[in-house]
C-alpha cells in the first residue's frame, strides 16, 4: 500500500474514467461481438442518439480504446475496430460479465449459452 501513496493516479480510477461514460462498455462489448459500423451499434439500443453515440465514439478514439476507419473511396462508409488497449478490457469484460450470469436466475442451459458466448468473443 506503501506505493499507492505515492502515484499520482491510481490505475483503477484511470479505466473507470475510461469506460465509465454511458454506452462505452456497450459499444466495446458490441465491438468485440462483431459489430463495427454506426448504425449496428444503434440496432439494441433505442434511447441512445447519433449526437450522443458519435460525441461517445469520438471520445473513445480519442482515448485510444478504438480506431476510425473510413473508406477512401466513400467517406460516409465508417468502420470502428478495437485499438490493442480497446482490447485488453476482454478479460475484465469477460469476468464483469460472469459474475451477473453465476449469481443469477438463469436456467443452466442459458447460463452455459452466455458463457459460451461470452468466452468465444471476449478472451
Amino acid at each position: 500500500m506503501e506505493t499507492l501513496k505515492h502515484i499520482k493516479s491510481c490505475p483503477i480510477e484511470l479505466v473507470v474514467k475510461l469506460i465509465n461514460k454511458k454506452w462505452v462498455i456497450q459499444i466495446i462489448r458490441d465491438l468485440f461481438f462483431g459489430k463495427s459500423r454506426f448504425h449496428e451499434f444503434k440496432e439494441d439500443k433505442p434511447d441512445l442518439s447519433n449526437k450522443v453515440l458519435s460525441n461517445c465514439l469520438k471520445d473513445m478514439e480519442k482515448n485510444g480504446l478504438i480506431h476510425r476507419i473510413a473508406d477512401k473511396y466513400d467517406k460516409k462508409n465508417v468502420r470502428y475496430i478495437l485499438t490493442e488497449k480497446g482490447k485488453s478490457l476482454n478479460k475484465v469484460l469477460y469476468e464483469i460479465a460472469m459474475v451477473t450470469v453465476d449469481s443469477e436466475n438463469y436456467s443452466d442451459k442459458l447460463a452455459n449459452d452466455l458463457k459460451t458466448s461470452f468466452k468465444e468473443n471476449l478472451l
